[in-house]
């Protein structure tokens, strides 16, 4: 019988964030930012070992004061991705993970569901997760990245641009809160371990560049990415505004704080 495959979730958290510095020590009600992500990832039954992934002392410290484990990685790691895989050397893990470390509101369902297609089925290589667009606002906004789907919910693209386009549709087709425009990606990813050393490898690919979406590179190499959908939206914290907001969702999700 083969053995279950082990499962590992790294999250990569950076102190240097230019638009808000010291980012996943940011507090929301009482707690660090990172301390929310740590927990959603540790309640997903699947998930055999949390890891904090940083080269940041401050980070480490403030991991390791609420029970977290942290893997040291060095500084010079381009992407989240890198310090993924750098912090996995050396460790176990057939798949792997990757909860963004200012996604505040992530929940363990949606992780499960991303999870779920890469445990059952080996034709995925990269597993993730979105959410419906039901507001034109939220569809034309740049900093919602949308994906575009096919049969057996395998991404087909993803952009910031407002796809599948409407330029097409009939204007009275669409109406906010009636109707899907679209679907939204959550900041979430699950790779086997092969894929995630696969692309790392591998240089920014053009559709990637010009995007700036990394899940491209996947793509255009012929990666198979599964995005089941899910109800649960996340927040992703980048400037001070977005506190507020995150608060707001975290309150209404667990009240004044955890446990």
């Amino acid at each position: 019988m083969t053995p279950a495959p082990h499962v590992v979730c790294v999250i990569p958290a950076r102190y240097a964030s230019q638009r808000l510095p010291g980012k996943p020590l940011v507090s929301l009600l009482g707690r660090p930012m990172i301390e929310w992500v740590w927990r959603a990832a540790g309640a997903v039954p699947e998930i055999h070992e949390v890891l904090v992934a940083t080269d940041d002392e401050r980070i480490r410290d403030a991991v390791e004061a609420f029970g977290g484990t942290v893997a040291m990685t060095p500084p010079e790691c381009p992407s989240g991705t890198d310090r993924i895989a750098a912090a996995l050397k050396g460790r176990k893990a057939d798949i792997v993970v990757n909860v963004q470390g200012d996604e505040p509101g992530m929940q363990a369902e949606s992780i499960r569901r991303a999870l779920k297609p890469l445990l059952e089925n080996p034709r995925f290589d990269v597993g993730t997760a979105c959410v419906p667009i039901v507001t034109r606002e939220q569809f034309e906004a740049p900093h919602v990245v949308k994906v575009v789907r096919g049969a057996g919910d395998v991404a087909l693209y993803f952009s910031r641009s407002p796809v599948p386009s409407l330029a097409r549709a009939d204007p009275g087709e669409y109406r906010d809160g009636e109707t899907v425009y679209g679907y939204k990606h959550l900041g979430l990813y699950v790779y086997r371990r092969e894929s995630l050393e696969a692309f790392v490898r591998l240089e920014p690919s053009p559709l990637e560049v010009r995007e700036k979406l990394e899940q491209l590179r996947f793509l255009e190499v012929g990666a198979t990415i599964v995005c089941p959908e899910t109800s649960m939206d996340s927040i992703g914290v980048d400037v001070e505004e977005d506190v507020p907001r995150a608060e707001a969702m975290l309150r209404a999700l667990h009240g004044d704080g955890i446990g």
